[in-house]
């Protein structure tokens, strides 16, 4: 079996985001990027799935920096094969160009099984996921929290609001988009990545043009406006009521 796996990096929110001169992106000078969570859960579910069936693992990843480390690190973990994606990705691109483009590439690794992150949290124009599947012309499943493979049979585990649990079937070739792996994503010891980046090599291959229709166009960004903080009410209830009735009477609410 055939597993690929496209993988992001995503801007790092514990970090604190700058604009830029222009106003209207992010300024990347002192961007941190890490991998985005949902898709770090999409590469433990397909090495999960090699251990059960030996299938073999492609990841793939836009070059943009940090890219080796990310794909490295997933070596480390049990991907089989990285690739790497050059293209004029440098001032960003958004998911419909991305998709679009990737596409083909993925066409051409005749995948059986694709598994993205199910979101990001940079996504303004949908998921990769769905986008992907549409252009590929496979099903699409996400939310998905486990996977068991028989031959071209997926038996996929998906959650419902309430606590409620479904399995479906699907026919392979398919899509899935991955919220959270049967397992945490393992860790590895930066030992293993530095051995692997001795002992494996990236694949480089051109994205073609990128086509952004369909996509937003940001022709401004904001930083969030600083108000009132939070109103602290005191433990006695009788005393919080009444503050609570002024603060409504206040706001116009009473």
């Amino acid at each position: 079996m055939n597993i690929i796996v496209p993988v992001k990096l995503v801007p790092d929110l514990v970090e604190e985001l700058t604009i830029d001169s222009n106003g209207n992106a992010l300024d990347t000078a002192w961007l941190r990027l890490i991998i985005n969570e949902f898709d770090d859960h999409a590469i433990e579910q397909a090495i999960l799935l090699k251990e059960r069936t030996g299938a073999l693992v492609t990841v793939l990843s836009t070059n943009v920096e940090g890219v080796d480390d990310l794909l490295f690190t997933a070596a480390a973990k049990g991907a089989d094969r990285l690739i790497k994606l050059n293209g004029d990705i440098e001032g960003g691109v958004n998911n419909h160009a991305l998709a679009r483009s990737i596409a083909t590439l993925i066409r051409d690794l005749k995948p059986d099984l694709i598994l993205t992150g199910v979101q990001a949290h940079n996504d303004l124009d949908g998921s990769v996921g769905p986008l992907l599947a549409e252009y590929l012309g496979m099903p699409y499943i996400g939310y998905i929290s486990g996977v068991n493979v028989t031959g071209d049979k997926a038996i996929l585990r998906k959650e419902y609001p309430g606590g409620l649990i479904g399995e479906i079937q699907v026919t392979l070739p398919a899509l899935l988009g991955i919220q959270a792996a049967e397992q945490p994503p393992r860790y590895v010891a930066i030992s293993k990545v530095r051995q692997m980046m001795k002992t494996m090599s990236i694949e480089e291959l051109d994205l073609a043009t990128l086509d952004a229709s369909g996509g937003p166009i940001v022709s401004r960004m904001f930083q969030p406006e600083a108000s009132d903080r939070a109103t602290m009410l005191p433990e006695n209830a009788d005393e919080a009521a009444s503050q609570l009735i002024d603060l409504f009477k206040d706001l116009g609410v009473l």
